[in-house]
């Protein structure tokens, strides 16, 4: 297949593969970027493409592999890592830092929730809540790390059973 044939082919399958865009990306912008991401590496790799094989799915799939790897992309960059002997990850969120009324009100009823609980899990909770790593908590508390992580998992679990989010 010549160049001209393979760039009219692919413009011909531009409505379908905007389709297809504004559906991974629910927005008409995203859309449109994802499609010109997808025209530039089709053109780019148009060598790699085998004349007796299916363009509409080969593109497709450009696509789709684009879309997966500037979503990854975006999460890990909103991921940063803390350099820890435990190594976790924490995600920062994208908002504006600014407390709607709702998430007030839930954070006080989260608090209430958290109060009402027996001090031998309350207290590693709270501590948890305000920074402290898993290890710092058990030397401060004098218990063992699997002690401390336990407690925090089930304070999380029976918090989400009380306020109604809990999961099976």
């Amino acid at each position: 297949m010549t160049a001209i044939e393979f760039n009219y082919q692919l413009t011909s399958l531009s409505d379908s593969l905007e389709r297809f865009a504004l559906s991974l990306t629910a927005n008409k912008e995203d859309a449109r970027d994802l499609l010109q991401e997808t025209f530039v590496k089709a053109i780019s790799y148009r060598d790699k493409f085998a004349d007796d094989t299916n363009l509409k799915a080969w593109t497709f799939t450009i696509m789709k592999n684009t879309f997966i790897n500037n979503y990854r992309r975006l999460v890990k960059a909103n991921t940063t890592f803390d350099h820890t002997d435990d190594l976790y990850f924490l995600n920062l969120s994208r908002e504006s830092g600014i407390e709607t009324p709702e998430a007030s009100v839930s954070a006080r009823e989260i608090e209430q929730h958290i109060e009402r609980l027996e001090d031998e899990f309350k207290v590693p909770f709270s501590m948890h809540l305000k920074g402290f790593k898993y290890k710092e908590i058990a030397d401060n508390l004098g218990l063992k790390i699997g002690t401390v992580k336990s407690r925090i998992f089930f304070t999380r679990k029976r918090l989400m059973n009380s306020l109604g989010v809990g999961y099976n």
